[in-house]
């Protein structure tokens, strides 16, 4: 059984200065115990032992957006969780940056069920449970696309002529080796936080 977490995070700030966002919701999926949950802001201490045993964190675009916001939170270094960010390997393949929503409509004809700007405003009005249900919807859609991608090594974009072309990927987990005195390789637990 996997132990790799699929997630996503709401923000709320000024999207031109990462370093004024702030969480609202972090959604996961663990393929573990095939789960969804959400966490707010106040709730990120359940979050951190889920990440910490996890044999992989995926996202998207989360290697510049997510990881470095959850790095102001996080009291340890997550930078060294495993990692996988499906954007970064999307613009390995091809050499170009495309939006969630145009590669899951491309390669499975499901779309995202609203923005990043509408879960800003929901923030504003108090719908925390709104919020919750999009950024779970956003998990499902990252997970399903993580998922094809893994099984044909295969993801498709769409052209502006509306043509779909497909992009090569490898979402493969690359296996991890030891390092001397490192528990977090041979136990599967990754133990970054200061003890």
């Amino acid at each position: 059984m996997s132990r790799e977490i699929v997630f996503d995070i709401e923000t709320i700030g000024d999207i031109r200065d990462i370093s004024s966002m702030k969480i609202t919701v972090v959604s996961i999926y663990e393929y573990e115990h095939d789960r969804y949950s959400s966490f707010e802001e106040s709730e990120l201490s359940q979050l951190w032992p889920l990440m910490e045993k996890s044999e992989r964190l995926i996202g998207f675009n989360s290697e510049h957006f997510d990881l470095p916001i959850l790095a102001r939170y996080y009291g340890g270094d997550i930078t060294r969780l495993p990692h996988l960010d499906l954007l970064k390997v999307i613009k390995e393949s091809c050499g170009k940056r495309y939006k969630l929503n145009d590669i899951a409509k491309a390669t499975l004809q499901i779309e995202k069920s609203a923005d990043g700007l509408q879960a800003m405003e929901w923030f504003k009005q108090g719908k925390m449970d709104e919020i919750k249900k999009y950024c779970e919807q956003d998990v499902k859609v990252t997970k399903e696309v993580y998922e094809f991608g893994r099984k044909n090594r295969m993801l498709y974009y769409p052209t502006l002529t509306g043509e779909v072309l497909p992009i090569a990927v490898n979402f493969e987990l690359e296996p991890r080796v030891a390092a001397v005195g490192q528990k977090g390789a041979t136990t599967g637990i990754n133990l970054t936080l200061p003890f």
